[in-house]
């Protein structure tokens, strides 16, 4: 199945920099990867309820975006994971072409090149509310992305969404 999208010294000036890394959760190291996280919106809107029947596990995704001018990126293989090991590996066919983005969603669904979506068919959510640690590995198991955020530090406006790369 081919998913065709359309539309991340002096001693006083080391201790200041480590000032500076303990102020705030970890920001991404850029890596060196077409694919990048866009977004995550990893608080679904409303109460969490992680039933597969009513539940709004669908609401919690992922945006992974093809950031190359050139490259069509083949995302079998490709891993999403948390801090804790919970993941989704991306399975054969996926394919996302120069510009396009796909949404890793929760919940059971069908995947949809119209929606550009794609879901993890698991109704439980991936991402915790409060903070998390988000990893975009390739199928070689380097690191094509990481982002660590908390709610207080990266979401300002409380939402429930944090974008990472426009």
């Amino acid at each position: 199945m081919r998913i065709r999208m359309h539309h991340t010294l002096s001693a006083a000036a080391a201790a200041g920099a480590l000032a500076l890394l303990a102020a705030g959760p970890a920001q991404a190291t850029e890596y060196s990867s077409a694919l990048k996280v866009k977004g995550v919106q990893y608080d679904a809107p409303g109460s969490d309820s992680n039933r597969c029947s009513g539940g709004n596990t669908k609401d919690e995704f992922l945006t992974i975006k093809n950031y190359s001018r050139t490259a069509t990126v083949n995302l079998k293989g490709y891993v999403v994971k948390d801090a804790v090991g919970n993941k989704f590996t991306f399975p054969a066919g996926h394919k996302l072409e120069p510009g396009d983005y796909v949404k890793l969603r929760g919940g059971r669904g069908t995947d949809s090149d119209a929606g550009n979506v794609v879901y993890r068919q698991n109704c439980n959510f991936i991402w915790n509310n409060d903070k998390d640690t988000i990893y975009l590995i390739k199928p070689t198991g380097a690191r094509a992305d990481v982002h660590s955020y908390t709610k207080r530090a990266n979401d300002a406006d409380g939402n429930g969404y944090i974008n990472y790369h426009g």
